[in-house]
């Protein structure tokens, strides 16, 4: 697999810079912001890849745990390297109610080398407010691996964190509740503020109504006053809004992942000619351990030696010339040098800082 993404990506050169989207999908009404939930919790069932002995905070948990199910131990009892302490994130959605579940993220907060594998123990999640609105629990879905021995190492994306889908159960709604049908206007904000798409939904909107309700107040918000005689059915006008069709237009962007070498860009990325050469430099480190055995009756002893090579192998680079303006041709060239993933990340912050490259680049 030769750039990651990009030549799924590569086939849609034809298809126009606005797309048509659903308002619900690009946009959503102000007021009814989402509630930021966070807990810090335990996740068990690890194969020895949790925190480690010396882990204080850990243990210290493990033995409130305990002490909640009546069982009485010391944080000197405990020898556990199948846990890991854990920070639990995620937002509530402000309609959320009782039994509603929320996706959460899990990220290792201790030493652990792996979350694989595990599963996340009962944990409260409360808001800035203080106030506890959920509680959290599952299997864990990570998207990495790691496993070590004899010195040797081998890792795969980032296994310190996770997704836990749906694992977190709303026990409280938010307290804001906000009431759609007492408003005499509404105000919808674009996800990514444009403002063509603004003046595009704005169109709509006075389109279906026939009558100029709707104005743009700038590239993120839309106004739209609730004409007289739907002043007692706000939400079945909200409902007619959200399934209107808009264009949508964005500026070019690169989206770019470190953690597992992911590069993901627009059709509208463009690049000016460029000379790019490309090589590499990778060092293996290899440790092997092999047993001196010493002769018939010398008297000497069996001992375990360990043997390092440290190999390097630099990659030929040759100059390519990118040009033609279009991700196509960025692709073709890219893979003509030959690049992985990881390098295009590398190559791609060069071009941007050579002026080269027309978009927006953003890591995650």
């Amino acid at each position: 697999m030769r750039i990651l993404l990009l030549l799924f990506l590569a086939a849609i050169l034809g298809t126009p810079a606005a797309e048509a989207a659903r308002v619900k999908d690009v946009a959503r009404l102000y007021g009814k912001p989402d509630l930021a939930l966070f807990g810090m919790g335990l996740v068990t069932g690890l194969h020895r890849t949790g925190d480690s002995t010396q882990n204080d905070a850990t243990i210290q948990q493990l033995a409130n745990r305990f002490q909640g199910m009546g069982v009485t131990v010391t944080p000197d009892d405990i020898r556990a390297r199948n846990v890991a302490t854990v920070m639990v994130t995620g937002y509530m959605p402000a309609d959320a109610k009782p039994g509603s579940q929320v996706d959460i993220e899990v990220s290792s907060i201790g030493d652990a080398s792996s979350l694989e594998g595990g599963v996340l123990l009962f944990t409260v999640l409360h808001s800035v407010d203080g106030q506890a609105y959920a509680h959290a629990m599952g299997p864990l879905v990570v998207g990495g691996f790691s496993a070590d021995a004899a010195g040797n190492q081998v890792r795969k994306n980032n296994p310190t964190s996770a997704l836990v889908p749906g694992g977190a159960h709303v026990e409280r709604a938010p307290d804001n509740y906000f009431d759609l049908n007492s408003q005499d206007q509404v105000i919808w904000n674009l996800a990514q503020p444009d403002f063509s798409t603004a003046a595009r939904l704005a169109a709509a909107i006075n389109a279906h109504l026939g009558q100029p309700h709707a104005r743009a107040l700038d590239s993120t918000s839309v106004l739209v006053r609730v004409p007289p005689e739907r002043q007692q059915d706000v939400i079945g006008l909200v409902s007619e809004i959200e399934s209107l069709e808009v264009a949508v237009d964005a500026a070019a962007k690169v989206v770019i992942n470190e953690r597992t070498g992911t590069v993901v860009m627009g059709a509208d990325v463009r690049v000016a000619p460029v000379a790019v050469a490309h090589g590499g430099l990778s060092i293996e480190v290899q440790r092997t351990t092999t047993a001196s055995q010493p002769g018939p009756l010398s008297g000497g002893q069996t001992v375990m030696v360990e043997n390092t090579r440290v190999q390097a192998e630099e990659q030929d680079g040759r100059v390519t010339l990118v040009e033609g303006a279009t991700i196509g041709d960025l692709v073709t060239a890219l893979n003509a040098l030959g690049v992985k993933p990881r390098d295009l990340i590398s190559i791609l912050t060069a071009i941007r800082q050579a002026g080269a490259i027309h978009a927006v680049i953003e890591t995650m």
